[in-house]
């Protein structure tokens, strides 16, 4: 078989079919599973699994040859009439999800589907050569023996505390190998443990049987490749169990990736080993195995490729597999989309070996027209296109006559540019006014969304500047509200870039980061990282909110201060006072009336003084009746008015 006996997460599995090598099975960066046609270099099937994006496609093994007489339990093979000739036909493949996908190439469909035996992905899948059972090994440590013609588990055991990362079966149908780092050997009959071997210090990813010979003579060999190893590992089964560690080991220029051998059958036969690494070189590896060797073994032969240009550059070598005879070699190259099959002839004299090609980068995948069942709809004038999308942001379709198909070449049409298509695209003209025309277009608010999300993504600043701009809440709340989920986590970050910045922006950001929080909360919780997605956010707003009640106390005693300048200021205001009088009376002043006054002024004087001095006595006296005789009220009364007679009588003196 021609399987690849395990392959990790990063590698794209490729496998040649066993026997003729008539077909190559891989899957691609898209998941898809194709295979092409070694002979015509032609893509035979394309089969895409219907969760070729969520379950990918990890590992890929085809089933033993089988003709339409043997297996009735399988479907017609596709043989031409008069020719009973072994095919292969089933292919296994292991998914992420756990589940064991079998197509089948005769019927060109899915045959079954093998679920529930495992809670992992599945790494590596394994037929056994005889019965018709496969066995699978998965992240769950768990290895399943399926019985295909029930498509139930026939049997399941735990391997290894870790992942079951690869498997093989002898030639015999025996034994089992296993292998997640430490190697083990199962017994298929009882599930026990046969042997165990020390392994690699990192997951094993390839394990073959060199040898067909029994256990018991000390002659059964297999070999095994691990990731990030640059040595293929040889191990002897021996009778008395002193096997735990390698007897060869052959270098390489990087891990493998993978494998093809031609088993020894004999000790006078050698083993022929093709292996391609992840740098993209094939070695060619011829060695009796008798034994230990203490010195590593190098390559008899290294294959590169490169193109025909000025400076060439490398090929990648996909896959390659050994034929009968010992020159040559089939190749896989180029890229997994479409990869270029090649059958060579190499001179194995040679250590190293140089091939140039012209491989074409464009990408023209050749199919039969029978295979494609896409229909063009004919589109009529009349009708009109409703395109997927935001309302408000797209352009109007225009449908395409059946006429306009047919053009003739020697007609000069000119396409129009980019620039051209996005200028009859206006959505600058935005009218609310009643009699504005219906053809106009106008920004929405989920305008707001797609711009926001093209920002985001070719971190446009002059598009972000225009959408957090904005003040209005509602637009905020309906703006967040329309993102799509992937894009939380980066307007997230532009969030807190922008509020490192001006307290002027932070102003802004503010609330588009509660609007974020308020209608996205759930799906930032389910983040498994969301501490150090975060972790910036979290620690600038926790040292502003430090430093808040340090500043609410600063803010505090300016204020004090500032009020007490104030006061200060408005008594100063107050002290000046403007000496300048508001109202001056002055008496008439003249000569005469000098003269007269001055004249009678020391009569007057001496009048009121004795008058003064009258009126105190009477005072004193009206005192002294009060306290003595309470009736006495009358005759202060009297006086009273005598003394206001007498200042009568002053006055008009």
């Amino acid at each position: 078989m021609a399987a690849d006996g395990g392959s990790s997460s990063l590698q794209l599995p490729c496998v040649f079919s066993p026997k003729s090598r008539q077909y190559l099975a891989l899957c691609a960066q898209d998941g898809r599973l194709r295979i092409w046609n070694t002979d015509s270099k032609t893509l035979h099937q394309e089969y895409v699994p219907s969760a070729h994006l969520s379950a990918t496609c990890l590992c890929i093994a085809w089933g033993p040859c089988r003709t339409v007489k043997e297996g009735p339990q399988r479907k017609k093979r596709k043989s031409e009439a008069g020719q009973v000739e072994e095919k292969a036909d089933l292919l296994a493949m292991g998914t992420a999800a756990g589940s064991v996908l079998i197509y089948s190439t005769a019927k060109g469909a899915l045959h079954c589907t093998l679920d529930g035996g495992h809670s992992g992905g599945v790494n590596c899948v394994q037929w056994h050569p005889e019965d018709s059972l496969l066995y699978s090994g998965s992240d769950d440590t768990n290895i399943v023996e399926w019985d295909l013609q029930t498509g139930k588990t026939r049997s399941k055991w735990k391997a290894d505390r870790a992942a079951v990362t690869s498997l093989c079966v002898s030639p015999d149908g025996k034994l089992l190998l296993s292998a997640g780092q430490i190697i083990k050997m199962w017994d298929l009959d009882t599930k026990e443990v046969y042997r165990k071997f020390t392994g690699h210090s990192t997951a094993v990813t390839t394990l073959r049987f060199a040898t067909s010979r029994p256990p018991d003579s000390n002659g059964l060999y297999f070999l095994s490749g691990a990731a990030h190893d640059r040595l293929l590992s040889v191990w002897q089964v021996r009778e008395d169990g002193k096997d735990k560690n390698s007897v060869v080991s052959f270098t390489l220029t990087d891990e493998p990736q993978h494998i093809d051998l031609v088993t020894s059958n004999s000790k006078e036969e050698a083993v022929r080993l093709a292996v391609v690494c992840k740098d993209g070189q094939l070695h060619l590896f011829e060695h009796f195995l008798n034994g230990p060797c203490k010195k590593p073994m190098s390559p008899s032969c290294t294959v590169q490729m490169s193109d025909t240009k000025d400076s060439p550059v490398p090929i990648p070598l996909l896959a390659a597999a050994l034929g009968a005879d010992t020159r040559t070699v089939m190749l896989a190259y180029g890229n997994h989309l479409q990869p270029v099959m090649e059958k060579v002839e190499i001179n194995t004299a040679e250590r190293h070996v140089c091939l140039t090609r012209d491989v074409q980068t464009s990408l023209s995948l050749s199919m039969e027209t029978t295979v494609s069942k896409v229909k063009t709809p004919v589109v009529n004038a009349k009708s009109r296109v409703l395109v997927p999308g935001l309302p408000g942001h797209q352009a109007p379709v225009k449908g395409t006559s059946q006429g306009s198909e047919k053009r003739k070449k020697d007609t000069d049409t000119k396409e129009m540019s980019i620039a051209e298509r996005l200028g009859e695209i206006d959505l600058s003209s935005v009218s609310t006014e009643k009699g504005a025309p219906k053809g106009t277009a106008s920004l929405q608010t989920d305008n707001f969304a797609v711009l926001l999300v093209q920002g985001l993504e070719s971190s446009d600043a002059n598009i972000l500047n225009k959408v957090f701009q904005t003040r209005k809440e509602m637009v905020i709340r309906k703006t967040v509200a329309r993102l799509p989920l992937p894009a939380v986590l980066p307007l997230v970050e532009e969030i807190t870039k922008r509020l490192q910045g001006h307290p002027f922006t932070a102003v802004l950001m503010v609330r588009w980061l509660k609007a974020v929080l308020m209608h996205h909360t759930s799906y930032l919780a389910s983040l498994p990282d969301l501490v150090t997605q975060l972790g910036v956010l979290y620690h600038m707003i926790e040292s502003r909110v430090k430093m808040f009640h340090k500043l609410t106390k600063l803010h505090g005693k300016l204020y004090l201060l500032m009020t007490q300048v104030a006061t200060s200021d408005s008594s100063n205001t107050v002290t000046d006072v403007d000496h300048t009088a508001k109202l001056v009376y002055e008496e008439e002043s003249s000569d005469e009336d000098e003269a007269s006054g001055d004249e009678g002024l020391p009569d007057d004087d001496s009048d009121n003084w004795e008058e003064d001095e009258a009126m105190e006595e009477d005072k004193e006296e009206q005192a002294d009746e009060e306290d003595d005789d309470p009736d006495s009220r009358t005759d202060s009364k009297a006086n009273g008015e005598e003394d206001m007679e007498h200042g009568n009588e002053s006055e008009e003196e």
